[in-house]
C-alpha cells in the first residue's frame, strides 16, 4: 500500500504502521501531541488510531476495485496514558463481501490495555469501477 492511503489525520497524529494485512494491522502513535487538557491521551485519539488501523485492514480485505468505509465504531477506555507510545492491534472478527468488522486493542508501552474498540466497515464497489 502506498503512503497516500493512510490519510492526513493519521499522519498528523503520528500514526506509524508496523504490520499490515487483511487479517491484522499493527500500528503505534505517540501520546505527546495527542492529549486532552489534563495531559492524558485523548479518547478521541485512541478512536483515530483504532479507526485508522481497522480501515486499512478493511481496505485490504475489500481488494482491488472496492472500497471500505467505516459505518460504526465503539470504544471502551480502560486506563489513561501520559507518555510514550500506544500500540494498536486490529484483528479481523468478520470478513464478508459487504461488511468487515475488526477488534482493535490499544496498549501502552508497558503492555497495559488502554482501550478496546470495534470498527465495522461497509464494503462497496469503488466509484467508477
Amino acid at each position: 500500500m502506498t503512503g497516500d492511503v493512510y490519510g492526513d489525520l493519521a499522519r498528523t497524529m503520528g500514526v506509524e504502521y508496523l504490520e499490515t494485512s487483511a487479517e491484522r494491522v499493527v500500528g503505534r502513535m505517540p501520546v505527546a501531541g495527542n492529549t486532552q487538557p489534563y495531559g492524558l491521551l485523548h479518547g478521541g485519539a485512541s478512536c483515530v488510531l483504532a479507526e485508522s488501523l481497522g480501515s486499512i485492514a478493511a481496505m485490504m480485505h475489500a481488494g482491488e476495485g472496492r472500497i471500505a468505509v467505516g459505518i460504526e465504531i465503539n470504544a471502551t477506555h480502560h486506563r489513561s496514558a501520559t507518555e510514550g507510545h500506544v500500540t494498536g492491534v486490529a484483528t479481523r472478527v468478520h470478513g464478508g463481501r459487504t461488511l468487515a468488522t475488526y477488534e482493535i486493542v490499544v496498549t501502552d508501552d508497558r503492555d497495559r490495555r488502554i482501550c478496546t474498540a470495534r470498527l465495522t466497515c461497509m464494503i462497496r464497489d469503488a466509484p467508477g469501477a
